[in-house]
């Protein structure tokens, strides 16, 4: 009886994949009086909730029922184990709200969203992103993985046989090059911010570009290129691939694609007209690592029986026949009994490959903010400081002063705006003319016809002599991007600053908030981004302004880290942070 509620149930979930966050309680009238014959010791229920990515949910929840139907018990207390098939950013969306961090691209919860015990994402690059973002309490226990699928390039067989498979070894700097070719391998992602085998993808074909010719003009090509081809959903994204192996139909359908080996395995064994190849890029990509994390806040008898589901059963050896029956491998890289791999796929180590590749944090961060900012355009007002403690030297910057340091870094993430978005630029300081605190150097307008402009203007800005008349700035700023307000874009302000605001001439910060309050229209939203540089900064000073018209404010004391806050400001810019 067990084991058929554990069926009924998962199907269940599945058809409601969509919601991916909820947790569904389920009852059995005779489901009690079978335990007590099982395992007469245990008396009662304890439910363990466990969301598992839906690939590996059935073998999740077989392996459960199993283990209650030998009676799973914790200190004489019968366990009972409740399996949602629930997609990890869906999952990841209900953590983030629940302890505050902040996901670009991820989005709001919708509606009353409840955690589960354990979750078991497609990758431990969903804890890291949630940690990242400022889940300060969040440390789920073991977060040891119990499955794994490598991350492959799929690509249509007939193209894939012109590329030299299965007998070519390929690397990402190759395909880097098919990408930015006059005539390019039509390549796509799933949407790297809401998935993680688009995420891996990303990294290795970011680091590739990056090192190779052409450094960040390569790499932003090669965003561009797979964001014409992109989708949130990863069935959307295999629509893509061709249906006929007819010349007309494959020119015009997708050539190349991050997945998981997973995903191109269910995806051949549906027999398409025209089945996709696994290509292994050196070096390998990020593999899908499914850790097993017990969330903060289960209460000690949860936790008990969460280890035990973990210990007892996940990782026992018979775990690993079950994998394989969904196209999983076991979290060393080897495969149980009944996995058919992949044409091409290299042999895991005859000692278990148990590398998954570490996620370097800053890499995700910049690909994650990158891929925000190069396939999602905007209307922005860069404003930046140029009062005389900007000409300070930055001692882990090879002597750059602070001024330079932060046009670098504007300059950086100029390149990755397309000519979509619309971009101004003013400075300010103190008295710089017609008794304002501001200059207007290039008014807002597209990069189509503004790049070049924007480009001189920034090599010419220099520090002055003057204080920091941040207030009188802002306030004008606000005015000046609310007036041309475009309502199909997101409008902001990103203003980088050293210091307080010391105009002793100029509107005081009551009067600006008050200012502020006032003129705010929740038609025309305006978020303000304040980058705040160095230890002169007051965050209480900046927050006052945010907490008015939307936005945020960043702060840090080591300058050469303004270029990644940047990114991630501009990239965090249309969820209302």
């Amino acid at each position: 009886m067990s084991a058929g509620r554990h069926r009924n149930r998962t199907n269940i979930h599945i058809a409601s994949i969509a919601a991916a966050v909820g947790v569904l309680v389920v009852t059995a009238g005779g489901y009690f009086g079978y335990r007590q014959l099982a395992a007469p010791s245990c008396s009662g229920s304890l439910e363990l909730s466990v969301a598992v990515a839906a690939e590996l949910a059935p073998a999740v929840d077989s392996a459960a029922t199993e283990w209650e139907n030998s009676g799973a018990a914790v200190d004489g207390t019968c366990v009972e184990v409740s399996v949602t098939a629930s997609e990890p950013v869906g999952v990841a969306a209900t953590v983030a709200a629940k302890h505050g961090a902040i996901l670009p691209g991820v989005g709001q919860v919708s509606g009353a969203a409840v955690l589960p015990d354990v979750w078991v994402p497609d990758s431990s690059a969903w804890l890291l992103r949630l940690k990242s973002g400022g889940a300060s309490e969040f440390n789920p226990g073991n977060g040891a993985s119990i499955a794994r699928s490598p991350v492959v390039v799929g690509v249509p067989e007939p193209i894939a046989s012109q590329l030299g498979w299965p007998e070519q070894e390929f690397t990402w700097s190759a395909l880097v090059s098919k990408v930015n070719t006059d005539e390019p391998l039509k390549a796509g992602t799933v949407n790297p911010t809401q998935d993680a085998a688009g995420l891996s993808g990303l990294l290795a074909l970011s680091a590739a570009a990056a090192a190779g010719e052409g450094g960040q003009a390569a790499s932003v090509g090669a965003l561009r290129a797979l964001s014409t081809s992109s989708a949130d959903r990863r069935q959307d994204l295999l629509a893509k691939f061709p249906t006929s192996a007819d010349p007309t139909t494959m020119a015009g359908s997708l050539g190349a694609a991050a997945l998981s080996e997973e995903d191109l395995l269910s995806y051949n064994a549906r027999n398409p007209a025209v089945p996709l190849a696994a290509l292994y890029p050196k070096p390998a990509a990020t593999p899908l690592d499914y850790p097993y994390a017990v969330l903060p806040g289960v209460g000690s008898a949860k936790a008990a029986a969460a280890r035990m589901l973990f210990d007892d059963v996940l990782t026992r050896a018979s775990f690993k026949d079950r994998l394989a029956s969904l196209s999983l491998r076991g979290p060393d890289g080897t495969w149980g009994a009944g996995f058919s791999a992949p044409e091409g796929a290299p042999s895991p180590a005859a000692d278990g490959d148990s590398a998954t590749g570490d996620l370097d944090l800053l890499a995700v961060e910049r690909a994650v903010s990158s891929w925000s900012i190069a396939t999602q355009s905007g209307r922005m007002l860069c404003v930046i400081d140029v009062s005389g403690s900007m000409r300070e030297p930055v001692a882990s910057a090879n002597g750059m002063s602070r001024q330079q340091v932060t046009l670098d870094a504007a300059g950086r993430g100029l390149h990755l705006f397309d000519d979509s978005w619309q971009i101004g630029l003013w400075e300010f300081s103190t008295n710089l003319g017609n008794g304002r605190d501001y200059r207007r150097l290039v008014e807002i307008g597209p990069l189509s016809s503004k790049r070049s402009e924007l480009e001189a203007a920034l090599a010419q800005i220099q520090p002055t002599r003057g204080d920091t008349g941040l207030f009188d700035t802002v306030l004008a700023a606000y005015e000046a991007v609310q007036e041309d307000w475009d309502q199909g874009q997101v409008n902001s302000i990103v203003l980088f600053t050293d210091g307080k605001n010391d105009d002793d001439n100029g509107i005081s910060q009551r009067q600006l908030v008050a200012e502020l309050e006032r003129i705010k229209d929740p038609e025309r939203p305006v978020q303000v981004v304040l980058i705040g540089i160095g230890a002169g900064v007051s965050k209480a000073e900046l927050e006052s302004i945010t907490k008015v018209t939307g936005g945020g404010s960043f702060i840090t004391e080591d300058p050469t880290k303004i270029g990644d806050i940047f990114l991630n400001a501009i990239a965090l810019r249309d969820t209302g942070s």
